[in-house]
């Protein structure tokens, strides 16, 4: 069983559109997956324009990855990579700490993903 950036079960962090590396709504990795995608992310309008100036456009639907493209509010498993990018561009979204994957851990620490936590009422 994964565990979040809290060392607690991780949990889903959507299933629509159905995310992570396993394409199983989990934000989980192995090492294969070389963009390490582990951080459960909302994403926003300039998190979305920033990735697509970088060469990944994530609003572009790909069908035959039964991928329908992203918009501003879905919640996605991003590349700790990509995250930290934005996080030093000044646009980083908000992150679901509880779906995110303690390995995320192992590129920053927990008080910068803190900064970044989806506030949950």
């Amino acid at each position: 069983m994964a565990n979040n950036v809290y060392g607690k079960p991780l949990i889903a962090c959507c299933t629509n559109p159905m995310t992570g590396y396993f394409r199983d709504g989990f934000c989980r990795t192995m090492p294969q997956d070389y963009g390490t995608h582990v951080v459960c992310a909302e994403v926003t309008k300039e998190f979305l324009e920033f990735s697509k100036r970088r060469g990944n456009d994530l609003t572009r639907p790909i069908p035959q990855w039964q991928f329908p493209g992203l918009q501003h509010g879905d919640k996605w498993c991003l590349c700790i990579s990509r995250w930290l990018e934005a996080y030093k561009a000044g646009v980083a979204p908000k992150i679901d700490l509880n779906a995110t994957h303690e390995k995320a851990l192992e590129f920053t620490t927990l008080d910068v993903l803190e900064e970044f936590s989806i506030k949950i009422s």
